[in-house]
């Protein structure tokens, strides 16, 4: 599957839900549903094609300054809680999730981030875009074992970073964070 295949799946499942895309801490939200129908669609090797063009494409987020970011907006944030901000970030559609990958700071500027901010409702993540994948599977074969098996041949021989990449500093040090993410930092840590 290539790369501009993969985002316009997204994008058809973002425009199913309208003006409901963007925000995934709504107890009813549309996205997953929606997007889990568009997988559907696709035939079984797509299927398979388009997790592994996930994993492709969070793999390319797995990122340093934008992990700071993450830990800035959540609060915090280990080793699953950026798998799921990643994930997230890409249901966000491909604009945005390249602007924020180059610039994390740019993250500022998401109203559901701004809402963050200010202790209102919201969360940029998403517990998890493979599970998708799975159900749509699951729609059009009636089982998930063949793709499970499928992945397992796969994904080892993927090039995938043993580690996040760029630029790092000290997520506690509130200098640092204001001197890498200023707009970030100006949401979410108090003036001293």
């Amino acid at each position: 599957m290539k790369i501009n295949d993969w985002w316009e799946l997204i994008e058809r499942g973002r425009r199913a839900v309208g003006d409901r895309a963007d925000d995934r801490d709504l107890p009813d939200d549309p996205l997953p549903e929606a997007l889990t129908d568009v997988i559907a669609t696709l035939e079984r090797r797509e299927i398979i094609d388009f997790y592994l063009k996930h994993i492709e494409v969070t793999d390319s987020a797995y990122r340093r300054p934008l992990w700071n970011a993450a830990y800035l907006i959540e609060g915090g944030c280990g080793d699953d809680g950026f798998m799921d901000f990643r994930d997230g970030l890409a249901l966000l559609g491909r604009d945005t999730f390249t602007q924020a990958v180059a610039d994390p700071d740019c993250l500022a500027g998401l109203p559901v981030v701004v809402r963050m901010s200010r202790g209102e409702s919201g969360w940029v993540g998403f517990e998890s875009l493979s599970r998708l994948v799975q159900d749509a599977y699951q729609k059009v074969q009636g089982e998930t074992d063949s793709l499970d098996v499928a992945l397992q041949a796969a994904v080892p021989d993927m090039a995938r970073p043993d580690k996040a990449t760029g630029d790092d500093w000290d997520v506690e040090d509130d200098d640092e964070m204001r001197r890498h993410l200023p707009r970030l930092a100006a949401l979410f840590l108090e003036s001293t």
